[in-house]
C-alpha cells in the first residue's frame, strides 16, 4: 500500500501541536501491494504564535527531522516506531560486487532487536549465495559471522561493510535523538526536478552522512557518507506501507558512480519473538 503524500504545512502544524499515541498491534508480515490506501488526512489546530506559512518555508533541522519521522510512523511518529519496530524480520534478495568485480546474488533474511541506540542495536545477517552460506552478527558493538556453526572472525572489508549497513541507514536519520546525534542544514537542492533539504546528521563518534529529503514528501531519497576516503550514496526505492510504518523495498548503494550493492525486500515482519540465542556464538 503506498502512503498518501500529507501537505508540508499541515504536517508542521501536527507536530508542533500534538502528540500521537498508536495502541499496540500483533506481528503482521507485508509485502509491497500496488492498492492505495486512502487515508483521511489530519485536521491541524491553530497554534498561537506560530506561522504554518513561516513554518514551512523556513524550517529548521529539527523541524526537518521531526516531520521525516512523523512520516515514516504514518502519522505516529516515534511513537509508532517504538512501539512496531521492537523486532524485525526481512527477508529477500540483495546483489553484492565481489572481490571478482561482478556482482554474485543471494537471498537473506536479517533478524533485528531494537536497542535504546544504535550502539545497543542487535542484528544478525543470514546470506546464502551460490557457494557458501553464512551469518554475520552484530553484538554488544561487537561483529562476529558463523560459518557451520563455527565461529569466525570477518574480513576487515567485510565486517566494515556490514557495519556501515547498520550505521549509514535510514535509522541514523529517524532515531538521532537516541543517538544523541547533531543536526544542520546544509541548505535545498533540486535533483531531476525535485527539491530536497539537505540534513546532515553527525553522531558521538563524528560519524556524519548527509540526508536528501524530499521538501513535498518528507521521505529520504537518498544519503551520502564518506568512509576511509570514499564517497557512497545509498539511494531509496519502492516505499510501501508495511504495519503502519513507512519501509522502502529496494535500495542501491554506490561507491562513487559504481553500484557495488543492490537489496530487494521480500517480506518484512515487525513485533515477532526473536530468541536472544539468534546473536549468540554459541
Amino acid at each position: 500500500m503506498h502512503f498518501r503524500f500529507i501537505h508540508a504545512a499541515s504536517v508542521f502544524l501536527i507536530l508542533l501541536t500534538a502528540s500521537v499515541l498508536v495502541p499496540a498491534q500483533a506481528p503482521v508480515t507485508q509485502e509491497p501491494a500496488n492498492k492505495k490506501e486512502k487515508k483521511a488526512d489530519p485536521k491541524p489546530k491553530p497554534t498561537p504564535g506560530i506561522s504554518v506559512k513561516e513554518a514551512a518555508k523556513n524550517p529548521t533541522a529539527e523541524m526537518i527531522a521531526e516531520t521525516t519521522i512523523f512520516v515514516y510512523g504514518l502519522g505516529g511518529g516515534r511513537l509508532v516506531l517504538d512501539q512496531i519496530r521492537k523486532t524485525a524480520l526481512e527477508r529477500g534478495r540483495t546483489s553484492v560486487l565481489n572481490g571478482e568485480g561482478r556482482m554474485e546474488q543471494a537471498a537473506y533474511q536479517k533478524w533485528v532487536t531494537r536497542g535504546e541506540s544504535l550502539k545497543k542495536q542487535r542484528i544478525r545477517l543470514d546470506q546464502e549465495f551460490p557457494t557458501a552460506r553464512y551469518s554475520l552478527i552484530y553484538s554488544d558493538d561487537k561483529t562476529f559471522g558463523i560459518f557451520n556453526e563455527a565461529v569466525f572472525t570477518p574480513r576487515d572489508d567485510a565486517a566494515r561493510a556490514f557495519q556501515n549497513q547498520i550505521i549509514y541507514g535510514l535509522d541514523f536519520l529517524l532515531r538521532y535523538k537516541e543517538n544523541e546525534s547533531q543536526l544542520s542544514l546544509a541548505g535545498k537542492e533540486k535533483i531531476a526536478g525535485v527539491d530536497f533539504h539537505l540534513l546532515d546528521v553527525t553522531d558521538k563518534q563524528s560519524r556524519k552522512a548527509r540526508f536528501f529529503v524530499s521538501a513535498k514528501t518528507y521521505r529520504v531519497m537518498m544519503l551520502e557518507y564518506t568512509d576511509e576516503g570514499k564517497k557512497y550514496t545509498r539511494k531509496y526505492y519502492d516505499y510501501n506501507s508495511a504495519q503502519g510504518t513507512l519501509v522502502p523495498f529496494r535500495t542501491v548503494l554506490y561507491q562513487g558512480d559504481k553500484v557495488i550493492e543492490e537489496t530487494n525486500v521480500g517480506t518484512v515482519t515487525f513485533g515477532q519473538k526473536i530468541d536472544d540465542a539468534m546473536y549468540s556464538a554459541n
